[in-house]
């Protein structure tokens, strides 16, 4: 069950069904076939059409301060998620944690290793549509006591969350109650990295407001 506290709404507890996870959202298309190309080079299945979209357990999602993981090859992602509630759309922040060291062999696999961290407030989407590429996402890992900016970015690079919806479902159809969508990444400063600390916010300038959430990661040991 989550919880959210939400601008001009009272709070809502929702238990998700269903968690979809957009891959390849950015507007550049030649960017993306050369990012594709790369990583079918290093032996990684790509899909050949893109957008494309994972669907998760729903049981991975989570708005814990802290998460487990296996090892220490998983690194955050920060990202815009839009959460279905019985009351319309909602956006929040969210990071789609992934097993790299598994990606390199299977990106579904990869997408069903680590939990999905959202924030906990919420503002309603349709608040935030008309000027979403002004939006912008960060993160920050902090490794060994150090805090380093990681992403930084305008969601004007990506896809609208009225064109990927659309594309996963079909056109005409609704967005089903308690479903939520990562609306994909921007890239890292550097490479990717695994960290003791995750942290992230979605910024709304025109509005003047963030929601930020933060998340410790411990990593288990491995057999292997």
């Amino acid at each position: 069950m989550l919880h959210f506290t939400r601008e001009g709404a009272a709070p809502a507890d929702v238990a998700i069904e269903n968690i979809v996870v957009g891959g390849m959202t950015a507007l550049d298309e030649a960017a993306i076939h050369h990012h594709l190309e790369e990583m079918r080079a290093i032996g990684v299945k790509m899909p050949d059409t893109f957008p494309f979209f994972f669907r998760i357990s729903a049981g991975f999602l989570t708005q814990a301060d802290r998460i487990q993981v296996l090892g220490t090859d998983s690194s955050g992602e920060v990202e815009a998620v839009v959460v279905s509630l019985d009351d319309g759309l909602w956006l929040t922040v969210g990071s789609d944690h992934t097993d790299r060291k598994v990606e390199a062999y299977s990106i579904n696999v990869s997408k069903q290793m680590c939990p999905k961290i959202v924030g906990r407030s919420a503002w309603r989407f349709a608040e935030v549509s008309g000027h979403w590429d002004r939006l912008i996402i960060r993160s920050w890992t902090t490794q060994g006591g150090t805090r380093a900016l990681y992403q930084e970015g305008t969601l004007g690079s990506m896809r609208h969350p009225d064109d990927l919806m659309p594309r996963y479902l079909g056109p005409g159809k609704p967005w089903p109650p308690r479903t939520v969508l990562f609306c994909g990444t921007i890239g890292a400063m550097g490479p990717l990295a695994h960290s003791d600390r995750f942290d992230m916010e979605i910024e709304d300038p025109v509005l003047g407001r963030k929601i930020a959430h933060g998340y410790a990661i411990e990593a288990l040991p491995r057999l292997d």
